[in-house]
């Protein structure tokens, strides 16, 4: 039988994984070896490439969602997506292409970055083989289909039918807004039966061990929109979901758990990341926060302040949102801006949860010296700001009568 990172760390063994983390995180080898077997921390690998730790200890991730959709089928633009989640700082990507060629475009995805790269394998299941006939030898062809194809990471919604009932008398505002989710939600009603991904979990571990793949548990029961409060049928999803994470870290299989994404109001947000922590401590998965609903157009703005929250709070995983959010497919232009917002605040929740960084101190000397390229090489997209700055001296805000400048003299004894 395969061992897992999870097996190897209850062993007491360092995988070269461990021991990468450990350098690139900085967290002491031991620590490294007890949260991988305790399940807080998650090393997702891809063959060839450098691992990604994902949990306590390690700096804040972002995952970049991208893929064609049944309306916009343009895989070229998807795998410059790919290109720029790569360059900009991306720790992930999740491919959701529900529209052309979908294994060919995930392939290209492959192709062009050394990320490792998540799925939803009931998006494609439901495409090529439709809800009416679908069966369950169906769902779990197309699971076995995406991990021998080399992803890192599969995410399924392990939804109930106890759930569905009582999201009936919520009174919802949006309702169910999870797409995986919903389909998932569609079979079981349909068929009138359980959910396939809870009643053949075990079989579904014995699967992703084989290649260590990560078991990502979804969000299906979030909030669509900040007046939808939490409700009896997330408390259950979160209880659901926290049991099944302890279930697979039994098995040998590293699990994330997608949780408090969607829409929260921003006082809730610290208590809410809390609550999650102190039901299972596995890294957390969050989707945005997104702190209000009027932000259309700059959702990525108004994710990135919910998602610095979230961060400072303890979450562990970001997944970015783009301008395009609740609008349409965001363009490559737009993945680079939804990204960028989403650094930023994955830096802010870091400094909150680490301290201070010495890149912000760096940065701040080369500003004092008015030392324009220094600045633009030391900021999260230095293109930008190597747009805007002068090539000398003060900026054009202030011109001759910047502050810094006046006082530099006295300040630093100089004559």
């Amino acid at each position: 039988m395969t061992k897992t990172q999870v097996d190897h760390a209850k062993e007491g063994i360092l995988t070269p994984e461990m021991l990468e983390v450990a350098k690139t995180e900085k967290i002491d080898e031991e620590l490294v070896l007890e949260r991988v077997a305790n399940g807080s921390l998650v090393i997702m690998t891809r063959k060839g490439c450098p691992p990604v730790a994902i949990g306590k200890g390690a700096s804040t991730k972002i995952n970049v969602n991208l893929g064609t959709s049944s309306a916009a089928i343009d895989p070229e633009a998807e795998i410059e997506k790919v290109k720029i989640a790569q360059e900009y700082g991306a720790a992930t990507i999740t491919d959701l292409s529900m529209g052309g060629d979908i294994s060919a475009i995930r392939q290209k995805v492959f192709e062009n970055t050394e990320l490792p790269v998540t799925t939803v394998p009931i998006y494609q299941t439901i495409v090529e083989r439709g809800m009416e006939n679908l069966t369950v030898d169906d769902i779990l062809s197309y699971l076995k289909k995406h991990i021998e194809e080399g992803v890192s990471s599969v995410l399924i919604h392990c939804v109930e039918r106890e759930m569905l009932e009582q999201l009936k008398g919520t009174g919802r505002v949006m309702g169910m807004v999870s797409k995986g989710g919903s389909f998932t939600s569609s079979f079981m009603l349909l068929n009138e039966c359980e959910n396939p991904f809870i009643e053949h979990f075990d079989e579904i571990m014995e699967i992703l061990r084989e290649n260590d793949v990560v078991l990502s548990l979804g969000n299906t029961m979030r909030s669509g929109c900040v007046h939808d409060l939490k409700d009896s049928a997330q408390l259950m999803e979160i209880e659901t979901n926290a049991a099944l994470a302890k279930r697979a870290n039994e098995m040998g299989v590293q699990v994330i758990i997608n949780g408090m994404g969607g829409h929260i109001q921003a006082s809730d947000i610290p208590g809410s990341v809390k609550l999650y922590k102190e039901k299972a401590d596995y890294p957390l998965f969050v989707a945005g926060p997104l702190p209000t609903d009027i932000a259309v157009g700059y959702d990525h703005i108004a994710g990135a302040v919910g998602a610095s929250m979230a961060s400072g709070a303890g979450a562990d995983y970001l997944c970015y949102i783009t301008p395009a959010e609740h609008l349409s497919l965001p363009t490559p232009q737009q993945v680079k801006e939804g990204l960028i917002a989403f650094r930023i605040a994955a830096h802010i929740g870091d400094s909150m949860k680490y301290g201070l960084n010495d890149a912000d101190l760096m940065l701040a000397e080369k500003r004092a010296n008015f030392d324009w390229k220094g600045q633009a090489e030391l900021a999260i997209d230095p293109g930008r700001p190597a747009q805007m700055c002068p090539d000398e001296g003060p900026c054009s805000m202030c011109g001759d009568y910047c502050a810094i400048k006046i006082m530099k003299s006295y300040l630093t004894g100089e004559d």
